[in-house]
Formats: C-alpha cells, structure tokens, sequence
C-alpha cells in the first residue's frame, strides 16, 4: 500500500503531550484507561467516557495486542474531528492476550473520526511497519521520557 504524500505522519500525531512514559499500569485495562484518559485530556476531547466503551467494544470483538510488545487499541467516532495518537511505553509489560503470547510493553491508542476510514487504517499500517522494526523497537521500550521517545519518533519517520 503506498502512502500518499499528504497522509498525516505519525511524527506529527504523536505529539509530546500526547506520550506517557512510564505508563504505570498493571493490567491491560488499566493501560488502556489511562491512556485514553491521557489522550483525551491533552486533546480537549470532551466524552472520555464514550472514547472509553468505543475503545472497549472493539477491544471486545477482538485484541489489539499485535505481537512483538505492541498493542495498538483504537476506535473510530462521530464526537472528534481528527487523528489522535497516544503512546505508552509500560513500565512494566501487561498481558494484552497478543497473538504471539508474549506481553505488551508499548500501547498505541488511536482515534478517528468515523469519516476518516482510509486515514485510520493507513495511521495502523504505519505503527505497525515502525514497530517491525527490532531496532527502532528496542529503542523505544528503552525510553524513559516522553521527549525520548518523541525524537525516536521524529526520527524514525525522517
């Protein structure tokens, strides 16, 4: 799938405010809750709540944790108006029941504005192609601030 050029980078959704690192959660629905909690209130989204049961139901249908220590929950809504990322580095990994077995140590939470099908499916393709990475992966679960892992992003989409 070719990306066109006036697609949205995921170094311009991942904003600073938008990081959480450490994500300091126990469980996948913790992580889950604090970073749409996080997400939401760094972008001014008003109904937390609805983000929270949107992300759930689709958690519900079937996991988002992808393998190799990444789970990318995320749901689409008629109540936003834009592509929106949140990245947590775990501070310590969580069972997200991924297809490989093995725990997630970053949670990328994505949310779309329902109109933007084609946007949010490209924004998931490219997580997951950075995360394919083994190189740039590491680095980022080595991340121990929100700004490091900002510039290993930044830097990774150059």
């Amino acid at each position: 799938m070719s990306i066109q050029p006036n697609s949205t980078s995921i170094a311009d959704l991942a904003k600073p405010g938008n990081l959480l690192v450490p994500l300091e959660a126990t469980d996948k629905r913790s992580a889950i809750d604090l970073l749409v909690d996080h997400v939401c209130d760094a972008e001014k989204v008003d109904d937390v709540e609805e983000m929270k049961r949107l992300v759930w139901a689709r958690e519900d249908q079937r996991s988002t944790g992808i393998g190799n220590g990444l789970a990318i929950p995320h749901a689409k809504s008629d109540a936003i108006s834009r592509l929106m990322l949140g990245i947590g580095i775990l501070a310590q990994p969580v069972d997200f029941d991924s297809i490989d077995g093995k725990p997630a140590r970053m949670v990328a939470l994505l949310l779309s504005p329902s109109s933007e099908i084609a946007e949010h499916i490209q924004a998931l393709g490219k997580i997951s192609r950075m995360m394919n990475d083994e190189g740039f992966r590491e680095a980022a679960f080595a991340c121990t601030a929100a700004q490091e892992l900002r510039d290993l992003i930044v830097a990774a989409c150059d």
